[in-house]
This record gives C-alpha cells, sequence and structure tokens, in this order.
C-alpha cells in the first residue's frame, strides 16, 4: 500500500514536470501577439503591466483571475473557450518571462 502510494506521487510529480516543461515562452510571445497586443500593446509593454508574481497569481488555477478580468470585454470569448486553456501555460510564461521585475525585455513585439 505505501509502495503504490509513493509510486502515484511520483507519477503525479513527473506530470506536473512534464506540463510546465512542455510550456514555451516563444509559443507564449506568439499567443500575446495575436490575441492580447490589441487591448495591451506590444509584448513589452503587455509584460510590464505586472510583476512575476502577479503574473503566477492571475494564472493560478486555471488562470481564474485572469478570466475574470477579462468577463466582460470583447475577449471574454476567447478566455472561457478551448483556446485559451491550451494556450494559457505558455502565455503565462512569456508573460512572465518579461515581467516588470524580472529586468527581461522581449526580442520582438
Amino acid at each position: 500500500m505505501k509502495s503504490t502510494s509513493l509510486l502515484l506521487a511520483a507519477v503525479v510529480a513527473v506530470g506536473m514536470m512534464a506540463t510546465s516543461a512542455s510550456a514555451d515562452v516563444k509559443k507564449g510571445q506568439k499567443t500575446y501577439l495575436k490575441t492580447c497586443k490589441n487591448c495591451h500593446g506590444n509584448g513589452t509593454k503587455g509584460a510590464a503591466m505586472h510583476t512575476q508574481d502577479e503574473w503566477d497569481d492571475l494564472f493560478a488555477n486555471g488562470g481564474a483571475k485572469i478570466i475574470k478580468a477579462h468577463a466582460k470585454d470583447k475577449s471574454a470569448a476567447y478566455f472561457n473557450g478551448d483556446s485559451f486553456k491550451e494556450q494559457s501555460q505558455d502565455l503565462r510564461d512569456f508573460l512572465f518571462e518579461y515581467g516588470s521585475d524580472s529586468g527581461n525585455v522581449p526580442s520582438c513585439g
């Protein structure tokens, strides 16, 4: 029983790492430019809207806070749809990478 629990915990941990590892800053940048730039400006401006901790908070729990923040604007359909669910980790990684306190600046857009 104990070894089964340890095995299950290891599988869950590896699964969580694989999800994080599969996120891609470059893909997130492309998503940002396609879905966010019209309202929030280029990637440098948009990512600098929040600190890295704030981006983490906005994207926690499946992006609940960022979804809520966009609930009444024209992008609500995107944030409530499958595309956001599929792209949210990449988008979060891009915004986090270039957050206002990161010291990083995206090369394009």
